[in-house]
């Protein structure tokens, strides 16, 4: 790319894929962490918190919420070398699906809104996938109710195969038989 040159679409800015391995389950939610998306956004952490902390009545705690020393350690340890947590003085927030919609609110720039645009493509396709494994762990369980069922017999029948068929030897020794005359 040429210098000076501006990248065309939204999707040349922030390729979602990138936006979606940046995705975190924390506290059972779908999350983006602050200095994830001030990357994003193309501001420093910094700058992004003071907007939200100027704008603190848009996020209630269902959209945005501080992470505890433990989560951050936790955190650190899963990313031991891949992420640059600084010298923070606090600890990092983490921003739901709705947290991330609300700050192209606050952050009024042409590229928080393209950014937030693949953002929500990212949500969206995650959720696809989550809605697609759903479907295929409930076909499972459909196959191996139907199935438990015929196995169960294939198995009782191998079992009662496996079982020793008792006989009738003849005692060993110099008795006489009882049916014999002699």
């Amino acid at each position: 790319m040429a210098k000076g040159r501006r990248k065309s679409a939204v999707g040349d800015l922030v390729p979602s894929d990138r936006i979606a391995r940046q995705i975190l389950m924390l506290r059972g939610q779908k999350v983006l962490l602050d200095m994830d998306l001030a990357e994003l956004y193309g501001v420093d952490t910094k700058v992004l918190v003071q907007a939200i902390k100027r704008n603190s009545e848009r996020f209630p705690a269902d959209f945005m919420f501080q992470l505890t020393k433990q989560e951050v350690a936790n955190l650190r340890s899963q990313f031991v070398t891949s992420r640059s947590w600084g010298g923070r003085r606090y600890q990092p927030y983490a921003f739901t699906e709705q947290g991330v919609a609300m700050l192209s609110s606050v952050l009024r720039s042409k590229r928080a809104v393209a950014v937030n645009i693949e953002i929500m493509r990212a949500f969206v396709k995650l959720r696809e996938m989550l809605a697609g494994h759903r479907e295929l762990a409930e076909k499972l369980a459909q196959l191996e109710r139907k199935y438990d069922k015929q196995f169960k017999t294939v198995f009782d029948a191998i079992l009662q195969l496996m079982e020793p068929v008792p006989k009738s030897r003849r005692p060993i020794g110099f008795a006489a038989w009882p049916d014999r005359k002699e």
